[in-house]
């Protein structure tokens, strides 16, 4: 089953949706973006934190940081991804879209785009219960304090007597699959001790060399 990085594609759309505001010249398109992608990556980590009880990413020994969820490096770079994508890679998308919807009814392509939401969102919602079910199983293995502890030894017995969950989670959403898709994963115990999901299991590998190693 495949899973989607949320963040890049809101990004993305937020970026498109209010760059005419800022699109006077690469200047202005480049403080838009890193406004805009900032303050987009700041919720998005808050609110991951907050309903998963885990971060995406932590950027807390990146220079000028915000409490781990957005820096001034990762900023940079959405600035300059406004101007590519703004200036160079939109207007093409506009175009292929043009043409594919010139061929096809109105009906049609509104179908195709409903049905375009509708499977993100089914995959967003499947990725945020997959990392749940993970992060329950990493702490009740390994035995890791935490404040919600209770209410997942609960969920791990409820998902225990469905024998059909069960073999789909050990067949779409394992530790390597889990691990690989979100290497940066970690949690925080009941004694605020940081705790990264792959120091847990040193034998899987992410798909990607990481740029930044966490120290």
């Amino acid at each position: 089953m495949v899973h989607f990085y949320g963040i890049y594609g809101v990004g993305a759309v937020i970026i498109i949706v209010f760059a005419q505001y800022f699109n006077k010249n690469n200047f202005t398109l480049f403080l838009g973006g890193y406004t805009i992608g900032t303050v987009t990556e700041y919720l998005i980590s808050f609110l991951v934190e907050v309903i998963l009880h885990t971060k995406w990413w932590d950027y807390s020994n990146n220079l000028l940081n915000i409490n781990g969820r957005v820096c001034l490096l990762y900023s940079i770079f959405w600035g300059i991804l406004t101007i590519f994508l703004i200036k160079r890679f939109n207007p093409i998308i506009d175009q292929i879209i043009n043409k594919v919807a010139n061929k096809m009814s109105l009906k049609l392509a509104k179908g195709i785009v409903s049905f375009i939401i509708v499977f993100l969102m089914l995959d967003c919602m499947a990725t945020c219960y997959a990392q749940d079910i993970f992060i329950t199983r990493m702490v009740i293995k390994n035995d890791i304090p935490i404040t919600d502890r209770e209410r997942r030894e609960e969920a791990c017995q409820k998902i225990q007597e469905k024998e059909h969950l069960t073999k789909f989670i050990d067949a779409h959403w394992n530790d390597k699959k889990m691990i690989q898709t979100f290497p940066n994963m970690k949690i925080e115990d009941s004694n605020h001790n940081i705790i990264y999901l792959d120091s847990l299991l040193p034998q899987i590998q992410p798909y990607y060399r990481k740029i930044f190693e966490k120290e």
